[in-house]
C-alpha cells in the first residue's frame, strides 16, 4: 500500500480508501460482523482510512464500520462520516449518534455532506451547521472538518475560499473530469487534502469495461486498474474512495497499485484527450452548456443520460438521480428548449432532446 499527506493535516493516508456505501445491506444484528469483514481484509491490504454516513447500507453502514475498526488497533486506522443537515443543533445530534454507532470517541474527518447547489452551502454556513461542526472540532469530538461535494469546479472553489476546511470529498474519474478539474486546482492552491469519489464512474466503468476499454494504457491489465491510475496521477489527489462489496473488489483495487508510476503531465493529457475525443456521445460533463436560462442543472442530467446510452437498467438511472443529484425525472422538464445549450456544447450534443428523454423516466413498482 502507499500512503500520502492528507492536506495540512499531518495524517498519512492510503491511496485507496474505502467507501462504506456499497456494502451489503444487512437483514439482521448477526450480518454485522460477517460484512465487516470486507473492511477488515481492506485493513489487511494497508488500508487505513474508512469513509461512512448515515443512511448508507438501509443506515447501518456506521454500525459496520464500527464493528470493523472496533478489532483495528488503536491509532492506525482513520475515520470518516458526514452530516447533511442545515441545523447546527441537528448536525450535533447526528454527530452525537455517528459517535456512538462507529463506537469511537471522536471522528477524524467530519464532512460538511453533500453540497449539490450553491444555496445549499449558504443554507448551512446561516443554519449554523459549519459553525457547529467547528466547535466540535474545538471539544475534540472531531479532529478535521471537511467538505462532501457533488458543486462544479467553479462553485466548489468558492466553498474552498470562503471556508476553514482542512480537505474535500468531491466526484472525480475518467468519466466527470473537465467537470472537477478547476474544483481539484482550487484545492491544490489551498493545500487541502482531497478524497475523490467515484473514482470508478459509480461502477458505470467496470460495468462497462468493453465500452472503456479505450481509457488503457499498455501496462493496464483492466479499466479497474486503468481509472484508478488516472485518478492517482493527479498530484493533487490524496486517495480515491472506492466502495466495496466483497474482498475480491478490495483485492482488485489494491493490485492496481503494482508497479504503478504517477504518469507525468504530458500522458496524463494525452488519456485526457483520448478519453475526450472517443466518447462517441457522452457528456464529459465539462459545463459549457451552462448557464440555462430556465436554470435547469444540464451537466447533471447529462450525467444520468450517459447510464442510459450504456443500456443500463432504468432503476439504475432512476437512483442516480434520486440519490446522487437529488433530482427528480421531471425536473428535466422545466427546458424551454431555447437552444442555447446546444449553441455552447463543445460536442455538438442533442441536450434538449435527452432532457426530454429523462422526463420519461420511471422507477420500477
Amino acid at each position: 500500500m502507499r500512503y500520502r499527506e492528507y492536506g495540512r493535516t499531518g495524517k498519512k493516508i492510503s491511496v485507496i480508501a474505502a467507501g462504506g456505501m456499497r456494502l451489503e445491506t444487512p437483514q439482521s444484528d448477526g450480518d454485522l460482523d460477517r460484512i465487516a469483514k470486507v473492511l477488515l481484509h481492506a485493513y489487511e491490504k494497508g488500508i487505513n482510512y474508512f469513509d461512512t454516513a448515515p443512511l448508507y447500507c438501509g443506515d447501518r453502514s456506521e454500525e459496520i464500520v464500527g464493528r470493523a475498526i472496533g478489532q483495528m488497533k488503536p491509532g492506525s486506522y482513520y475515520v470518516s462520516t458526514k452530516c447533511s443537515a442545515v441545523d447546527g443543533a441537528e448536525l450535533r445530534k447526528s454527530l452525537e449518534r455517528s459517535l456512538k454507532r462507529l463506537g469511537v470517541d471522536r471522528i477524524h474527518f467530519f464532512h460538511i455532506w453533500c453540497l449539490l447547489k450553491a444555496e445549499e452551502w449558504e443554507a448551512r454556513l446561516k443554519g449554523g451547521a459549519v459553525d457547529a461542526a467547528f466547535q466540535a472540532k474545538e471539544e475534540g469530538l472531531v479532529e478535521h472538518v471537511v467538505f462532501s461535494t457533488h458543486l462544479s469546479g467553479d462553485e466548489t472553489a468558492r466553498v474552498i475560499a470562503e471556508s476553514s476546511f482542512e480537505g474535500v470529498t468531491l466526484g472525480f474519474n475518467a468519466v466527470n473530469f473537465p467537470y472537477r478539474e478547476r474544483a481539484l486546482a482550487a484545492a491544490g492552491r489551498a493545500k487541502l487534502g482531497v478524497v475523490t469519489m467515484n473514482p470508478l464512474g459509480g461502477g458505470l466503468i467496470p460495468r462497462h469495461a468493453e465500452r472503456f476499454d479505450f481509457i488503457r494504457s499498455p501496462n493496464d491489465p483492466d479499466v479497474v486498474t486503468a481509472a484508478l491510475r488516472f485518478n492517482l496521477s493527479h498530484p493533487q489527489v490524496t486517495a480515491a474512495l472506492v466502495g466495496f462489496n466483497n474482498t475480491a473488489e478490495v483485492d482488485q483495487a489494491v493490485a492496481a497499485l503494482d508497479g504503478f508510476e504517477m504518469y507525468d503531465g504530458s500522458f496524463v493529457a494525452k488519456i485526457k484527450n483520448q478519453i475526450t475525443d472517443q466518447f462517441n456521445g457522452l457528456c464529459t460533463g465539462c459545463g459549457y452548456c451552462l448557464p440555462c436560462p430556465a436554470g435547469v442543472p444540464i451537466p447533471k442530467f447529462m450525467d444520468v443520460h450517459n447510464i442510459l446510452d450504456l443500456q443500463d437498467e432504468s432503476q439504475d438511472v432512476y437512483d442516480r438521480l434520486n440519490w446522487h443529484w437529488n433530482l427528480d425525472p421531471k425536473d428535466a422538464g422545466a427546458c424551454v428548449a431555447c437552444g442555447e445549450c446546444e449553441k455552447r456544447c463543445t460536442q455538438h450534443l442533442p441536450i434538449i432532446e435527452r432532457l426530454h428523454r429523462i422526463t420519461m423516466i420511471q422507477p420500477k413498482a
